[in-house]
C-alpha cells in the first residue's frame, strides 16, 4: 500500500491557512537547501492529492510557467494529480484524476493502487477528512519562523493521534522539518 503523507507549511503557531504573507515559494531567500529536500521527497512521490479550491488556485497559477526557478511547475506538471470533488467534470490540467463521491471510499482506493507516496498539500477540510479516517501515514511539516496569531489549523479538535518522530532538521532559512508516522 502507498505511503499517504500531509506535507504541510505552518507557521510556529500552528496555521496552515495562509492569511498574510508568511509564505511565499518564489520569493524567499537562500532556499537552496529546503528547495533540495522538496525535490528529495518529490522524487519519492508519484501521487498529489488536494480538494478542488486548492486544485483550482493551483491550476491558476502553475501549469506551465517557464520562470520557476524553484522546479514546483515542472513537478505538479508531470506528476498525477488527484482532485477530491463533488463538482469538478472536467479538470482542466493534464494528469489529474476527479475522485467525485464518498472522499474516504476513493482515497482508500487511491492508496491500494501500486506506486510511489501520495502526497497531500493545503486542501484543510480534505486533510481533516483524511486524518479523522485514518488514512494518513505520514506528516511531513515544514515549521516557519512566524507567529500568524490566527487560523485554521492542520488537527481537527478532539482527534488524538500518537506521532512518532521520523527526521527532524533545519534549513538555513529558519525554517525547520518534522517528519512524524502515525500509530
Amino acid at each position: 500500500m502507498r505511503t499517504l503523507a500531509i506535507t504541510q507549511n505552518v507557521t510556529v503557531d500552528g496555521s496552515i491557512e495562509l492569511l498574510g504573507d508568511w509564505f511565499d515559494p518564489q520569493g524567499q531567500a537562500d532556499t537552496e537547501d529546503l528547495l533540495a529536500e522538496l525535490h528529495r521527497q518529490d522524487e519519492r512521490a508519484d501521487g498529489f492529492l488536494v480538494g478542488r479550491r486548492t486544485f483550482e488556485d493551483l491550476r491558476g497559477y502553475w501549469p506551465g510557467r517557464t520562470d520557476d526557478p524553484t522546479g514546483i511547475s515542472a513537478y505538479l506538471d508531470r506528476v498525477q494529480k488527484y482532485v477530491v470533488s463533488s463538482t469538478l467534470v472536467d479538470p482542466g490540467w493534464q494528469r489529474t484524476e476527479v475522485l467525485a463521491g464518498d472522499a474516504v471510499a476513493r482515497v482508500r482506493e487511491v492508496k491500494e493502487r501500486a506506486g510511489r507516496d501520495v502526497v497531500v498539500t493545503g486542501s484543510i477540510a480534505l486533510c481533516h477528512t483524511l486524518i479523522e479516517a485514518g488514512l494518513v501515514d505520514e506528516f511531513r511539516l515544514f515549521v516557519y519562523p512566524v507567529v500568524q496569531g490566527r487560523g485554521r489549523r492542520l488537527f481537527p479538535d478532539g482527534v488524538p493521534l500518537s506521532l512518532r518522530l521520523l527526521e527532524s532538521r533545519s534549513f538555513r532559512s529558519g525554517v525547520t522539518l518534522s517528519r512524524y508516522a502515525t500509530g
